[in-house]
């Protein structure tokens, strides 16, 4: 080859590394400002996530102003309790729409996955390693365990324990 030659490959092996590089240098650019949007949309997304569930408790909340307005004005109690009561049915409702999911597991098998046992105690009624109290309902949304129930659990027949002692 001659001189010439090699000189003209040396020029054009340049010119395709400038061109390389050049698309290198914005496929980079491309990335990070891809990362960067994605990152500003995760995070849009964060914020905005309970836009819908909140639009759906505001009338929860207006219900519960007005409660408190009424019971200001009452002297009887029972109609201010029916009325917290409906709301609370109301509240409830409105968390099962958007995936809450209750677990109030009275006279179940333990599960301590879904339960917090605080307590033992003898019940005739309720077989041993039952749940034999609720002391606070637990909650799931969307299949995943939020809190636990705090359960008491049944440890058997009282004259059954006698007999263990």
């Amino acid at each position: 080859m001659t001189a010439l030659a090699l000189e003209e490959q040396l020029n054009v092996a340049k010119k395709q590394a400038a061109e390389n590089y050049d698309r290198l240098l914005r496929a980079v650019a491309d990335l990070d400002n891809y990362r960067k949007r994605a990152q500003r949309e995760k995070e849009e997304l964060r914020q905005f996530a309970v836009t819908s569930l909140t639009q759906d408790l505001l009338p929860v909340l207006d219900n519960i102003s007005l409660g408190l307005s009424a019971a200001r004005n009452q002297t009887e109690v029972k109609g201010f309790a029916d009325g917290m009561a409906l709301v609370l049915e109301q509240l409830k409702n409105t968390l099962a729409k958007h995936g809450l999911k209750e677990v109030n597991p009275l006279g179940e098998l333990f599960d301590p996955h879904l339960h917090e046992s605080i307590a033992h105690q003898p019940d005739d009624r309720v077989p041993e390693e039952h749940v034999a109290k609720v002391v606070r309902p637990g909650y799931t949304l969307n299949g995943r365990l939020l809190r636990p129930a705090a359960v008491v659990l049944s440890s058997g027949a009282a004259n059954k324990q006698e007999g263990k002692s």
